[in-house]
């Protein structure tokens, strides 16, 4: 473990211990704001997880295809789901190779592929609710802040 906190010091990242043999590390993003990075230490390996998203509710099949595709592009990680089909990034890399070079660069992987795709999941998965949600919040007057990523989603009547 001190191994891993040396090299976690030394890139500067945000990060708490969580067990004896894990940390999670906070990652800041554009478009998903935060992605919180498990670190676990196995006997001879360095498990990376990280959630990016929930199960889509809608257009499963393209979902699942576009992050196939990405899986081809990224270093260290791959998208996966779990038993709920909620969306994770995860990896297993062996301990010994790990230094704050190689953990800076699984991590900023880490970080770009959840933040990069962080939208598209949004727009495939829950166009359907971020339209509702469009329209709801114009129905009352409430902010649209937050959906100006999806200003190409919102109803026109």
């Amino acid at each position: 473990m001190e191994r891993l906190t040396a090299a976690l010091d030394e890139i500067g990242a945000d990060y708490r211990l969580d067990t004896p043999r894990s940390v999670v590390v906070s990652l800041p993003g554009q478009r998903k704001l935060t992605t919180e990075c498990g670190l676990v230490i196995e006997d001879h390996a360095l498990r990376v997880e990280a959630f990016v998203a929930r199960r889509p509710e809608e257009n499963h099949e393209a979902v699942w295809a576009e992050l196939l595709r990405r899986n081809g592009k990224l270093y260290a990680v791959s998208f996966a789901v779990d038993g709920s089909d909620d969306i994770h990034l995860v990896g297993r890399l062996p301990f010994a190779a790990i230094g704050a070079d190689e953990l800076d660069r699984v991590l900023g992987q880490v970080l770009a592929a959840a933040d990069e795709t962080f939208n598209v999941i949004l727009e495939l998965g829950f166009k359907s609710s971020i339209q509702d949600e469009w329209r709801w919040r114009l129905a009352r007057g409430e902010s649209t802040r937050n959906l100006a990523a999806f200003e190409h989603l919102r109803p026109d009547d």
